[in-house]
């Protein structure tokens, strides 16, 4: 049974690469130009306070599994993640996950996401007010992951979508497909995920469809053997060749100038896709960290400032099998995002990680 999910799985990823490598935007910039851009939020507490993106990183949130289905992989029956994050401009947004045991080495996990824009004023061509109104997406997640041997997994997801902007919806679907692989000593261990690849079912006017945020990522995580220290970098915008932006340079005042400016050089366009964090971790019961997003620094932040652009920390304690965590992400002068979340057990089992149940990895390495 195993030999048969393996080549499936292997096929999946397969025919994955091969059909989403090059999409019609693969050449494109990364922001503002697909539906459903909400999906590429940061959902886990943990991934905010290490840059914005943590795919590789084992049993340490059970709320990652929304970034990762891979990293469903271990967590005892009934463990529960919820999460809230107040955005920026009275945007919030949130997640309710649930995992549960699949039998042998398998993992389902089912959940709902929801952004709520808020309410706004509805005014005629006039601006004689009429009312108000609101904007919110919603999306489903289920999905299903498979340890292949205590070192592979694979999973897949589908994310039905709903987006309701004032008077007009759009309906969709999306599908992660993800690898993870963790080294013997479980010290090391890598991702690779196929993020939002679907199609947009329903327009929001009976035009055209509009492609979806697809994104292919790569992560890395590592473990000192004798300090209490991790390290965790993702690799994002895989499938397009150029992540940067380019600006208006006839303008009177550019905000980016030639390619030795902020903007268009070529390490611009490298670490503009890695985000990057280190956890300090004392003991089973709580962790500190702190990351950083390039990308943000630079298209969000503002010279002379104060506000450092792009920083992120948090930290999270553990008490009588209940686990929480607060982080902070500093993305522009104008505000911040604070992100909250809570792990616990539905069925009173405790939460082991993926380190504990399946291996004899030392347990505080994954929490």
């Amino acid at each position: 049974m195993n030999k048969v999910f393996l080549n499936r799985a292997i096929c999946l990823l397969i025919w994955v690469a091969i059909g989403c490598l090059c999409p019609p935007a693969a050449n494109s910039q990364a922001g503002g130009d697909r539906s459903y851009a909400f999906l590429n939020l940061t959902w886990s507490g943990k991934a905010a306070a290490l840059g914005g993106e943590a795919i590789s990183l084992v049993g340490s949130d059970a709320s990652l599994v929304n970034h990762n289905p891979a990293l469903a992989a271990g967590w005892s029956s009934g463990t529960v993640s919820l999460g809230y994050t107040s955005y920026l401009a009275d945007i919030g947004y949130g997640h309710a996950t649930a995992i549960f045991s699949a039998g042998g080495k398998s993992e389902i996990s089912g959940g709902v996401k929801w952004l709520s824009y808020g309410s706004f004023i509805e005014a005629d061509e006039s601006g004689n007010i009429t009312g108000s109104f609101r904007a919110a997406e919603y999306a489903l997640l289920i999905a299903f992951s498979h340890t292949i041997d205590s070192m592979l997994t694979f999973a897949v997801s589908v994310k039905p979508v709903l987006s309701h902007l004032e008077s007009y919806y759009s309906a969709g679907i999306a599908f992660d497909a993800g690898a993870l692989w963790q080294s013997d000593n479980r010290l090391l261990s890598a991702s690779i995920l196929f993020r939002n690849f679907g199609l947009q079912a329903i327009t929001y006017n009976g035009g055209e469809r509009e492609p979806l945020p697809f994104d292919i990522q790569a992560g890395f995580t590592g473990k000192l053997a004798h300090a209490p220290l991790r390290f965790t970098a993702t690799v994002r915008h895989l499938n397009r060749l150029k992540v940067t932006h380019i600006y208006d340079t006839t303008a009177t005042a550019p905000y980016v100038g030639s390619a030795g400016g902020r903007g268009e050089g070529l390490a611009e366009n490298v670490f503009r896709r890695v985000t990057a964090g280190v956890e300090f971790i004392p003991g089973d019961n709580l962790w500190l960290a702190a990351g950083y997003n390039h990308q943000r620094a630079r298209e969000l932040g503002i010279d002379n400032s104060g506000v450092p652009a792009g920083l992120t920390w948090g930290f999270g304690v553990r008490v009588a099998g209940f686990s929480a965590g607060y982080s902070r992400a500093a993305w522009h002068p104008a505000g911040a995002t604070n992100h909250f979340s809570l792990s616990f057990n539905a069925m009173g089992k405790g939460m082991p990680g993926r380190g504990e149940q399946r291996s004899s990895g030392n347990a505080e390495l994954y929490h």
